[in-house]
């Protein structure tokens, strides 16, 4: 900054033109920017879409595998829960199984939702 100011001050004590200072700025302005470089081409901006068919067949297996998944943990809380009094007791194991199908249902709705 201090660089600028000198050669400013010296060029008008030197009787420079006050009209040349604003070519002067814009030169300097525009040597100021830098080339951008040359940005990636359209077709290898946009990767391949996958295909939905086979996203739609990967997420109907993931699904069917969950729904048996979630029938297997619903039949054992079911067993526990004929073989426990659940008046009286109310077993950690049970919990964790009802959060568990809990979280497995909330994953095959989401699956469904697409």
């Amino acid at each position: 900054m201090k660089s600028r100011r000198q050669f400013l001050s010296n060029a008008l004590s030197a009787g420079l033109p006050v009209a040349m200072l604003p070519l002067l700025s814009s030169a300097q302005s525009s040597r100021d920017q830098r080339p951008q470089p040359p940005g990636p081409k359209d077709e290898e901006a946009v990767p391949p879409k996958p295909d939905p068919k086979l996203i739609l067949e990967a997420n109907q297996k993931d699904i069917k595998k969950s729904v048996e998944k979630l029938f297997d943990l619903a039949s054992e809380l079911k067993d526990e829960v004929e073989k426990t009094n659940s008046v009286q007791v109310l077993s950690v194991n049970m919990l964790r199984r009802t959060e568990e199908i809990e979280r497995l249902a909330k994953e095959i709705r989401t699956k469904a939702k697409g």
